[in-house]
């Protein structure tokens, strides 16, 4: 004999705020109220035949069954979850979100953005740009750029470039009292930091160069402010040399040195693995990598 299942909405619920333990973030996490979440609570409990949850001391707990039936329904519901992202991964057709910090976004993604577009028509690329944690992906993003060594748990990693760190200065400072001829003259000029002054620290030890005060000069949260400051004849970058390429191309900023480091760092395509060779996700991690590749070779 066929036995009824529960509602979805009360296995919902009860999955939340048994991982939540409780009916307040189980009932944000829902938008739902936290009254309509202990109606579904209720309502299961009464299906059942049995309690699930207890209060104590103002604090939630779940009884030894409903810990049994949540520790079932934690791995159903996520089963669920991975078998709806490799059916949605597997079409080729719809929408693909891609998360990357701002100043990747704007400096390098969105100026060739429109080549996907005519490449693969029938994907709308959805371009996400954030201030996150590398580690894992939000459940509304496919694909996401990372900046680091490239190591991510259960996520496979596609490095974009190799990328070398050089100062960068707008060309009307090589004119003025104090021209740039040498490395010991940026102890003239005020430096320009990205997020921190460790890296001009570690630059010039790398280079040699001594007297030069790390301390001084404005601190930004974007790569891309930095660049727009020494654009503008603010200060002296130190810049990644794939983000600063529009700005050299265009002359707004040069390198007046020859000097160059290899970044121990570079910014990856990253995808869950079970996912990189399935339909929009895989169109797309074809379609960048064969971009980078094509304009490392013309540099």
């Amino acid at each position: 004999m066929h036995r009824r299942l529960p509602p979805l909405n009360a296995l919902k619920a009860f999955e939340a705020a048994a991982r939540h333990l409780s009916f307040t973030r189980a009932a944000d996490e829902l938008f739902v109220t936290q009254a309509a979440v202990s109606h579904q609570i209720k309502a299961l409990e009464e299906f059942l035949s049995m309690k699930l949850f207890i209060r104590r001391n103002r604090t939630l707990l779940l009884t030894e069954e409903g810990q049994a039936y949540f520790l079932e329904l934690k791995d159903i519901f996520k089963n669920l979850q991975e078998a709806t992202e490799r059916l949605l991964a597997k079409g080729s057709k719809g929408a693909i979100t891609v998360a990357m910090p701002p100043s990747f976004a704007s400096q390098w993604l969105v100026p060739r953005i429109s080549k996907f577009s005519l490449a693969q028509p029938d994907i709308d690329v959805r371009i996400k740009a954030v201030d996150f944690d590398e580690g894992f992906l939000d459940d509304d993003v496919d694909v996401a750029i990372y900046y680091g060594k490239g190591r991510w748990s259960g996520l496979q990693a596609d490095k974009l470039h190799t990328e070398f760190l050089t100062p960068l200065c707008s060309p009307t400072l090589f004119s003025g009292p104090k021209p740039l001829t040498q490395l010991s003259d940026l102890r003239h000029h005020v430096l320009l930091h990205d997020s921190s002054r460790e890296a001009w620290k570690n630059w010039l030890k790398q280079v040699g160069v001594l007297g030069v005060n790390v301390n001084q000069g404005p601190v930004f949260s974007h790569s891309m402010l930095v660049l727009q400051a020494a654009a503008l004849g603010q200060g002296i970058a130190l810049g990644n040399t794939i983000l600063a390429r529009p700005e050299i191309d265009a002359g707004r900023l040069v390198m007046p040195f020859e000097e160059k480091i290899e970044s121990r760092d570079a910014f990856y395509l990253v995808c869950e693995e079970s996912q990189a060779d399935l339909g929009k996700i895989a169109a797309f991690r074809e379609w960048i990598l064969q971009l980078v590749e094509e304009e490392q070779e013309d540099v």
